[in-house]
């Protein structure tokens, strides 16, 4: 390997010559203490390094060692539960060797060379395969079942496979490639980062992620596969909708990095997700999980490579056939670290001295989101066998196992198609919540939803603080014959109108604050208590209340439709002869508030309010004066 010399050192940004072979993105280790770095731009012959540690101590001089290699990450059996830094180094080992304060220039593998896993073959000698074929399994933990695949680029026949005990570097098999050379087949992948992991073809996501967060599922939705922004001002809830997204959300993988945020945010991850449950499976939320922690103390150029780490990672348990959500905090972080490296390169700045090339940088990041037909053959003994653990529960992963392996064909039988999904939310942290910064402005030229944070929201203490009048999605349409199909025909309808209904209050609200609401007309005021309703009722959510911190679609449409009740009965009361202060005060509506409470499985409850809305608001005369009484009683 090439052996070169540093002629320069500008904070994280190191330039050196004498690497004659090397190429852009190569990984080189730099001074004495072999600091982790990687070549991103190649002049002549002088390499600029951006140094993944700290550089204080380097001068002219110092050896760079080439290693050959592109930066990568290590796939196999362990990723879960681990807690890794921008580079993939796990931080528990790193601990082990130095204590609580890691040295420079530490290594330690991303994966455990000592742990041995228990592999499963689901294949033969003799069966054909390729790239991404399953080849067996390995019960990483009791919630989600790893996939060892064929690596991308190789296919042939398999000469050996067995069952047993094995570290990540163990042959467990061996395939006779087509052009007649032999590979080691181990349960563990080398990628590097920055390429794409191949796919069949990318294909039309159709099916909502739901979170069981009221705003984001019924008026802002995203698709398993979609991609997604939270901007906001510090204090507007961008973390905690994270984390709201990262229990509740029906992925089945959760990769969360934590780039450039404050120690704090992230201790706050560390230490509630081993305590919190994750409600699909009762076992703890990070056995689905794996935390890429790169916090703002840590140096600046880590930051840019956590993010590339974090989305390889997700494309291999895509390839596997899961669902998978990835969360980056924040990439606005992301992006100042470019602009330090691109400033100490000296090129020419772009809006407000980020690099011009910010946009193509955000682009090809939020691109390798999306819903794909996995790399594998046609057909095939992986087919039927290898989409085990599928969508849901244990109890559901059983059941698609089963039916899938009395489908099967056998080696030469045609195996349903396998397809796994990336779904990103980046959230970004603009400076005073100022939306028009280059940040947000270029994230929204290529995300599909647009959940914007208002701290006007916040300090009235509206959570989640989503501004329901700027945020947008565009997968309405997509999604629609998913609500219809299986929520209900009249969920897209409902929606709409409750839309309505809030954006014709803000149109109000300035001759309400001017003239008082009586000067509205009835039909007006009644539309104004209604999205009164819509916005305390449905809109809030309180987090740490275990009745309202999850909603089903189910119970979303229910709230919906008793809303909407109350707003056409209230109408058609008033045109009876009903005084609005009679309709206003009826003892209904403290149900309809309480109703956000109530679970699927209450059904007859929605009923039951139903009927009090069209007795008290009727009724036989203009109202009621007796008060009913709720059946479900005091929550």
């Amino acid at each position: 390997m090439d052996q070169g010399r540093i002629v320069k050192v500008a904070g994280p940004l190191v330039v050196a010559e004498g690497l004659p072979s090397s190429k852009m993105y190569d990984l080189v280790r730099v001074g004495t203490e072999g600091l982790m770095g990687e070549i991103i731009e190649m002049r002549a012959d002088r390499a600029s390094i951006q140094v993944y540690e700290e550089t204080e101590g380097l001068g002219p001089g110092d050896p760079v060692e080439a290693t050959g290699a592109p930066l990568s990450v290590e796939l196999g059996p362990g990723m879960l539960e681990a807690v890794y830094d921008g580079v993939q180094r796990p931080l528990d080992a790193l601990e082990a060797q130095s204590g609580a304060f890691i040295t420079r220039g530490m290594n330690a593998p991303g994966l455990d060379r000592e742990k041995r896993w228990e592999f499963t073959p689901v294949v033969s000698a003799g069966d054909r395969v390729e790239g991404g074929d399953i080849i067996g399994t390995v019960p990483e933990n009791t919630v989600i079942e790893h996939r060892v695949m064929v690596p991308p680029g190789i296919s042939g026949a398999i000469e050996s496979i067995s069952a047993g005990e094995y570290t990540v570097t163990d042959p467990v098999g061996r395939l006779v490639a087509d052009d007649g050379t032999t590979h080691d087949l181990v349960m563990m992948q080398v990628w590097p980062v920055r390429v794409p992991r191949p796919y069949k073809k990318k294909i039309a996501a159709d099916e909502p992620l739901t979170t069981g967060t009221r705003v984001i599922d019924t008026f802002f939705p995203i698709v398993k596969g979609g991609v997604a922004c939270i901007p906001g001002p510090f204090g507007a809830g961008k973390t905690v909708t994270q984390h709201q997204i990262a229990k509740w959300s029906n992925a089945e993988v959760v990769i969360f990095i934590g780039c450039g945020e404050r120690g704090n945010e992230m201790t706050d991850v560390l230490m509630e997700f081993p305590e919190l449950e994750d409600p699909y499976s009762g076992e703890p939320l990070l056995k689905r999980t794996v935390l890429v922690a790169n916090t703002s103390n840590m140096p600046v150029a880590a930051r840019e490579a956590s993010v590339y780490t974090g989305i390889t990672m997700a494309e291999y348990f895509r390839d596997m056939g899961y669902d998978v959500v990835l969360q980056a905090d924040s990439t606005s972080r992301w992006a100042e670290a470019m602009r330090e490296i691109s400033g100490r390169l000296e090129e020419m700045p772009g809006d407000e001295g980020f690099p011009a090339y910010l946009g193509t940088r955000l682009a090809s990041f939020y691109e390798r989101a999306g819903k794909v037909e996995c790399l594998s053959s046609d057909g095939g003994a992986e087919g039927a066998r290898a989409q085990a653990a599928g969508s849901g529960g244990p109890e559901e992963a059983s059941a698609a196992r089963s039916v899938r392996e009395d489908s099967d064909e056998g080696p030469t039988g045609t195996a349903a198609k396998r397809t796994g999904s990336v779904s990103v939310v980046g959230s970004v942290s603009p400076p005073g919540g100022d939306l028009s910064e280059p940040v947000v402005q270029n994230t929204l030229r290529v995300v599909k939803v647009f959940w914007a944070l208002q701290d006007q929201l916040a300090f009235q203490r509206h959570f989640p603080a989503i501004d329901w009048l700027t945020s947008y999605s565009l997968y309405l349409d997509k999604i629609t014959g998913h609500w219809a199909e299986e929520v209900s025909p009249e969920f897209r309808a409902r929606r709409d109108e409750c839309m309505a209904i809030l954006q014709r209050e803000n149109e109000l609200a300035e001759i309400v604050r001017l003239v008082g609401v009586e000067a509205l007309s009835p039909e007006e005021q009644i539309l104004m208590e209604t999205a009164k309703s819509i916005r305390e009722d449905f809109l809030q959510q309180n987090a740490f209340r275990d009745d309202d911190q999850f909603s089903s679609l189910h119970e979303q449409d229910r709230l919906l439709e008793m809303i909407l009740l109350f707003h056409k009965t209230a109408i058609r009361a008033h045109e009876h002869g009903a005084a609005l202060k009679e309709i206003f005060a009826a003892p209904v509506r403290e149900h309809i508030a309480r109703a956000k409470y109530l679970t699927e499985d209450r059904a007859a409850e929605f009923d039951e309010i139903a009927s009090e809305i069209e007795t008290q608001l009727v009724g036989t005369g203009p109202l009621r004066e007796e008060t009913a009484v709720y059946a479900g009683g005091e929550r």
